[in-house]
Order: C-alpha cells, then sequence, then structure tokens
C-alpha cells in the first residue's frame, strides 16, 4: 500500500517542525521549553488541525506528562538532596572502595556510581561523587581517567536507562510501559553495559589519556573530610533502593497474582513510582534528617534548595509531552506507522536511530527521549507485539550516543578532568556512544528472548 498525498505531507511537515525544533535550540540558542513549544505549535496550525484543538491538544500533553513525571521528579530530587547532605553517598563509596581495594577501586567506582546514581540527576551525581574520584586518585595513585571514567559510565547508565529517571519516566508513560519491567531489563543491559563502557573501556584509554586535574581543584576537592556521624552503610542502601525494590514487586505481584487479588492490589499501589519515591523519601526524612541530627527547619531548607534547580526540566519534559501529543493529534503518528509497517523497520531500532540523532543535533538527552518517544509512540498501536519497555530502554540507548560540544555534559567533564577537547572526545565521547550502542546490541539481543 502506498503512502498516500496526505500523509506525505504530514511526514514532511514534522521533518520540518523537527528540523526547526533542532535549529531553534542549537543555532538560535532559544530555550529548549521556547522551541519545543513553537515547534507543537507550528505542527498544529500546519498540519490542518481544527485551530480550536490546537492549544487543547498543547494543554492535554503537557499536563498529562507533568501529572506524573513532574510529581517523581520533585520526590527524586527530595531524596537526592537529602542522601548529598547527609554523607549517604560518601559512605556507599567508601564502603565500596574499601572492599574492592585500591588495585579494583575502578571497578568500586562504577558500582558505587549505579548504586547512587539512581535516585539522582546526573550532574548532581556528578558534583556528588567527583571530590571521591579526586580523594581517591591522590590515595592510590590510579590514574584520574582510569577512576572517574567508571563514575561517568555508571551514572549515565542509571539515566539513560534505569527508572525512577525522568527519562525513563516519561518514556515509560509515553509507550504505557511496566515500569517493574523496565527496571528488570534496564538493570539487564545497563549492568554489563556499564562494565564495558567503565572500568574496561577506562582502564584501557588511561594509557593514552590518563587526566591531569589542576593542583587548586586537587586541593579543593581531594582534602580529608571532616570527620562526622555518616548514616551506616546498610541503612544508606535501604533508603536509596527501596523505591526500586517496591517497582520490582509490583512487577512479581502483577505475574504471579490474580488481578483481583487483596494483595496484588495493594502491592500495584505500594508500586507505582509516586508512592515509592514518596516512602523512600519519609524514610529519608529521618535516616538522612533526624537521625543526622538536622531539625526539621534545616531539612526544610534542603528540600526547598532541592526544588530550584529542577524548574527548567519540569518545563522542558511539560513542553516535549505537548510536542509529542501535537504528533499524535495531528494525524503525523498514524503517518509513521504506515511507513514503519510498508519499510518493515524495527520499532527498537527507530526509537534508537531517532533519539540518537535528536541527541547529535541538540545536545540534550531530555529532549532526545521526549522527541523519540513522541515520534515512535504511534507504532505500538500500529505493529502488534512490539515490546514496550524495551522501546523504553532502545529511546534511552539513543540519547546517550555521542556527546560533543554542544552538550553541557562535554564541557562538565573537560573542565573537572582538565583535558583538551581533543581529549575530552577521546574520553568522555567514546565512552558515551560505546554505552549507547553496546546497550542497543543487548536490547536487540534481549528482544530475542522476551519479545
Amino acid at each position: 500500500m502506498a503512502l498516500n498525498g496526505h500523509d506525505g505531507f504530514l511526514l514532511l511537515d514534522a521533518l520540518v517542525a523537527i528540523v526547526g525544533l533542532v535549529l531553534l535550540i542549537t543555532r538560535f540558542k532559544f530555550h529548549p521549553f521556547i522551541a519545543l513549544t513553537l515547534a507543537a505549535g507550528f505542527l498544529g496550525l500546519t498540519s490542518g488541525m481544527a485551530l480550536d484543538k490546537v492549544m487543547k491538544s498543547y494543554q492535554d500533553g503537557f499536563g498529562g506528562v507533568l501529572g506524573f513525571v513532574g510529581v517523581v521528579l520533585a520526590l527524586g530530587t527530595m531524596l537526592g538532596k537529602l542522601m548529598a547532605e547527609s554523607g549517604g553517598a560518601d559512605r556507599i563509596a567508601r564502603t565500596l572502595v574499601d572492599a574492592f581495594g585500591p588495585a579494583r577501586v575502578h571497578w568500586a567506582m562504577m558500582v558505587s556510581a549505579f548504586l547512587v546514581g539512581i535516585p539522582l540527576f546526573f550532574e548532581i551525581g556528578f558534583v556528588l561523587l567527583i571530590p571521591l574520584v579526586f580523594i581517591v586518585a591522590r590515595r592510590t595513585g590510579v590514574p584520574l581517567i582510569k577512576v572517574g571514567i567508571p563514575l561517568l559510565a555508571g551514572l549515565s547508565v542509571v539515566h539513560g536507562l534505569v527508572p525512577p529517571h525522568p527519562g525513563p519516566l516519561l518514556a515509560i508513560g509515553v509507550f504505557n510501559a511496566d515500569i517493574g519491567k523496565t527496571i528488570f531489563y534496564g538493570l539487564i543491559v545497563g549492568i554489563p553495559t556499564a562494565i564495558i563502557a567503565g572500568p574496561l573501556f577506562g582502564a584501557l584509554i588511561a594509557r593514552v589519556v590518563p587526566g591531569s586535574a589542576t593542583s587548586e581543584l586537587m586541593d579543593q576537592l581531594a582534602r580529608e573530610p571532616e570527620a562526622k556521624d555518616l548514616p551506616g552503610f546498610g541503612i544508606t542502601l535501604a533508603t536509596v533502593l527501596l523505591p526500586v525494590a517496591l517497582m520490582l514487586l509490583k512487577a512479581v505481584a502483577d505475574i504471579t497474582l490474580d488481578e483481583k487479588s487483596a494483595v496484588r492490589i495493594w502491592l500495584d499501589l505500594a508500586g507505582h513510582p509516586i508512592t515509592a519515591l514518596l516512602a523512600a523519601l519519609l524514610l529519608a526524612l529521618y535516616t538522612f534528617g533526624a537521625a543526622r541530627g538536622f531539625d526539621a527547619s534545616r531539612i526544610l531548607k534542603f528540600l526547598d534548595a532541592s526544588l530550584a534547580p529542577t524548574a527548567a526540566i519540569i518545563v522542558i519534559i511539560g513542553a516535549g509531552g505537548a510536542f509529542k501529543q501535537m504528533l499524535v493529534d495531528s494525524g503525523v503518528g498514524k503517518a509513521i506507522g504506515q511507513v514503519a509497517l510498508q519499510a518493515h523497520i524495527s520499532p527498537i531500532l527507530l526509537a534508537w536511530t531517532v533519539a540518537g540523532l535528536i541527541r547529535i543535533a541538540t545536545g540534550s538527552a531530555t529532549v532526545a527521549t521526549i522527541t523519540g518517544a513522541g515520534v515512535v509512540a504511534p507504532l505500538v498501536t500500529a505493529i502488534p507485539g512490539v515490546n514496550r519497555e524495551l522501546l523504553v530502554l532502545a529511546t534511552g540507548a539513543g540519547s546517550l550516543i555521542l556527546s560533543h560540544v554542544n552538550d553541557a555534559g562535554f564541557w562538565l567533564v573537560k573542565q573537572y578532568f582538565n583535558m583538551s577537547v581533543v581529549e575530552t572526545f577521546k574520553t568522555w565521547t567514546a565512552m558515551e556512544t560505546i554505552i549507547s550502542v553496546v546497550a542497543i546490541v543487548l536490547i536487540m539481543l534481549l528482544a530475542t528472548v522476551v519479545g
């Protein structure tokens, strides 16, 4: 069946909107929120939608996404802030470094980042753990890059592949995927990916680019910490992993129990991301707050401070949801589905490719995840049997590829590790690309097993 003229026009219209979105962000330096809003409006107005439906579609998409992701984002950010201020992340990292020993300290850094990074944004996790990289490098004599790359890989993998991070959560909402299965598959794919891109690649590239921090930065970050009442390793781990455990329990209940079972209904409530993160935050108010000697006013100050940096991310995610809804309501989604059906494109590979192209163009993993999921979402209904959880992971994997000079993370890593632009390409950019490629290979292999 050939593509009809109207569908062809819709696809061209969507392409113009996406190219315009990319140009607004990259060439004209528009804020992604404004760029996404303009792109959504352009698509609605030019695709033939009824004028009274354009703004309704925008509002529905914006509100639909933030009704879920906005709450999760706020709870996760508060949890991360309390963990940072209490020294919980320090405790996890120190314990693992002691357990692994100096010779395998780069493995300890990857595990630390993987665990600590679960409730944290990449940038927060990086700033939180980077002093440990400098301390470990100074104490052990291990090259800075050999210690640092595994940390970056662990943080990046959980950022792209493992809920409750906003990117994967957003894609779960768009694809209507199961969060427990996504966490399970995300760990299956993420752990070997982090190993290959982290300790293995880090040990290799450190021979070429060992990395050397400035003496000022080393003196500032590698100071011996003052003695303080850090939370214990067990209680820190229990607090951080509580939401993941509750979500996995929900997944097990959904598989093993009848849908009318009272136990399953309660576990479904407990394992909902909002409930699970709220439970962890309430526990953290004690384990990371009161038990560490912080009074109520100090804890309130931490929580208030944690929310300010997330405002931009929240509105970007909302506008991305609006753009996605415009793709659906304008009929572009159905047209893409027709093309994919005729071309026999694997939806999983398509999700990875679209997210990857947008990531390379805009430098934003969040924008790449939002737009990639929006473009591919209609295929879930058009092509029967598509694994929604693997679509989430493929979109997340694509959103990590080839970080370069238009990505804030590129410059963050460059400055902290005192590298040239070329050295940053050899280390950080190569690592991000390895994560993306290894992840999609493992996702495609997993697709042959789980369907």
